[in-house]
């Protein structure tokens, strides 16, 4: 017997995304290769600029998705989990489940949800975050944290600026500022990685289904 149909809500969401993997700085996902060292394992952090899932307003709202996966994404068997900052409401945390459940469409959430082999959350948490382009961190006490920094030029030593523009759009979002980690580390049940030193990117996202 099929599961029940779910009846779509509409949804709008303006966002920065400060995202981190495991990969080196050319990330092989962002040029169609797949995960350098052939496994995926990423933290992404969100915060809300304005956004509304239904009539519940998600403005200020911020949280944490963390993906591990045993090849490239698109290969499934997805280990995924989602905090929710335990500031933001119940309808809150409801809207982002439901849209990161991929079930009311949209993208990259309606792709992804089909790479998904175990989900959990959402989960209350207390997410400290800081959006500053290339500067950007966040962290959940005792269970993970991450620090961009900028990039450095290996002659001067100055601040690098480097970007990926998608011009007709990309899957997550269409323009990037790349940076690297100074800290990337997460320890949470049988989840357990550090990564620093590797890829990871600010950029602004913006997700809809309508």
């Amino acid at each position: 017997m099929s599961a029940p149909a779910v009846s779509r809500t509409t949804y709008r969401v303006r966002l920065d995304q400060v995202e981190c993997c495991n990969c080196p700085h050319g990330c092989g996902c962002q040029f169609g290769l797949g995960p350098n060292p052939g496994y995926c394992q990423f933290l992404v952090g969100f915060q809300v600029r304005e956004g509304r899932f239904g009539k519940v307003k998600l403005d200020g709202v911020k949280f944490v998705v963390i993906c591990d996966y045993p090849g490239a994404i698109h290969e499934g068997n997805g280990h995924v989990i989602l905090f929710v900052d335990q500031a933001a409401t119940k309808e809150q945390v409801e809207a982002i489940g439901a849209i990161l459940s991929g079930q009311h469409g949209g993208m990259p959430w309606e792709a992804l949800a089909g790479t998904v082999k175990t989900f959990e959350g959402p989960i209350a948490a207390p997410i400290e975050m800081t959006v500053a382009g290339t500067s950007s961190s966040f962290r959940i006490p005792d269970v993970l944290q991450v620090r961009h920094t900028p990039i450095k030029d290996a002659a001067s030593g100055e601040d690098k600026e480097v970007r990926i523009v998608y011009p007709k759009g990309g899957f997550f979002w269409n323009e990037g500022d790349i940076c690297t980690t100074a800290a990337m580390m997460v320890h949470y049940g049988n989840v357990h990685f550090e990564h620093p030193g590797c890829y990871a990117c600010h950029a602004e996202a913006n997700w809809t289904n309508s």
